[in-house]
């Protein structure tokens, strides 16, 4: 038996880096899974591989930006798998980046949308389902930039990320007597595909490889398993947390 047997999840951002790693192991761990994300041909990849392994999953294409887009994910859990128990809001975006005084409105507004607001919308639909089950897990992908460790030029990013912190205690507080539990993971560097955009050069990561204490940056799958332990009932008296997963950047200072 795994350790989400009889549970449904949704995943969010599911089409690379953390976000498809958890949907492959939420779904070895007897989930079923609706994955989201904007590009459907990476979607259908992988929900064939989960389909392969023994899963089930079911795929819908869209922009977490839209109400809409978060109602039909919650529908289509229910719908497709009965219920909702697990819903891992991971799409984000890294934003404009460059002097905060030469951050566009439009560019600001948009990774506040992405990366905040669209937690939001998702929660609104995602809480009242988990409810009717009496209880569920809600994680939100944060990050260390912004909480413990500040990069210049990527205001935006680290504004919307920590902005989920907030979120996550706000959403903790209100429904946990009704047995919703709301968790952040805040990530150190991982090896995804935003990771390379913001360090595109080896002296780039070489800087930020020596900010861990373990001189390394993660891979999507370690963070996945950070995931599960919030997702299963191994996490069953953990919410309101902010959770580091940052392979000591927080403490590091050599």
């Amino acid at each position: 038996m795994g350790r989400l047997s009889g549970k449904v999840a949704i995943v969010t951002g599911a089409s690379s880096g953390i976000g498809r790693a958890t949907a492959l192991l939420f779904a070895q761990e007897g989930a079923k899974v609706v994955v989201a994300a904007r590009r459907e041909a990476e979607l259908k990849q992988l929900v064939s591989e989960i389909e392969a392994s023994g899963g089930e999953a079911v795929a819908l294409a869209g922009d977490v930006q839209s109400e809409s887009f978060a109602e039909k994910l919650v529908e289509l859990a229910v719908g497709r798998f009965g219920r909702l128990d697990i819903a891992f809001n991971n799409a984000g975006t890294l934003g404009e980046q460059g002097a905060t005084t030469n951050v566009s409105k439009k560019g600001w507004d948009e990774a506040l949308a992405i990366n905040l607001t669209s937690a939001f919308l998702g929660a609104k639909y995602q809480v009242p389902e988990m409810i009717k089950q009496r209880g569920g897990s809600i994680i939100f992908t944060s990050t260390f930039v912004g909480y413990s460790f500040a990069f210049p030029g990527v205001a935006a990013y680290a504004a919307s990320k920590a902005g989920l912190i907030g979120l996550t205690q706000a959403l903790a507080a209100e429904f946990g007597p009704q047995g919703v539990r709301v968790n952040a993971i805040l990530p150190g560097a991982v090896d995804t595909p935003m990771y390379r955009d913001m360090n595109d050069s080896e002296q780039a990561q070489q800087f930020v490889t020596n900010l861990h204490a373990l001189k390394r940056v993660a891979t999507p799958e370690e963070l996945a398993r950070s995931v599960l332990y919030l997702a299963s009932d191994d996490s069953a008296f953990v919410t309101g947390t902010a959770s580091l997963v940052d392979g000591g950047a927080s403490i590091t200072r050599s």
